[in-house]
């Protein structure tokens, strides 16, 4: 098994029990297809580079987790259909790095 991490960017409309389920979903996916969720950061809503489909803000999930081939293309293929998700970008890994989170926000 091969070591994935994958950011989803979500519309910034949407409430946070929608935002519960997309990320509920896409685990969901993740361990039906043999794979294992290693770990969930949720980013929160950042400003975008530049406007997709006229949002100009994103909700961020990043998943980091341990699967195959097919687990690898069934969740590819659930976010190419589901309209909630602006853009997803996933990058395989020979090590996954868990203890550092980049965009964790410290509160005091």
């Amino acid at each position: 098994m091969a070591f994935y991490e994958n950011t989803i960017v979500a519309k910034q409309d949407l409430a946070d029990s929608e935002l519960k389920s997309l990320k509920n979903k896409y685990s969901d996916v993740i361990k039906n297809t043999s794979g294992n969720v290693v770990k969930i950061e949720e980013w929160g809503l950042l400003n975008l580079a530049s406007k997709i489909k006229k949002y100009k803000k994103g909700f961020y999930i990043h998943y980091k987790f341990e699967g195959n081939s097919k687990t690898l293309n069934e969740f590819e293929k659930q976010i190419k259909v589901d309209a909630a998700v602006l853009r997803h970008l996933t990058v395989k890994y020979k090590k996954l790095d868990t203890n550092n989170e980049y965009f964790k926000t410290n509160k005091k």
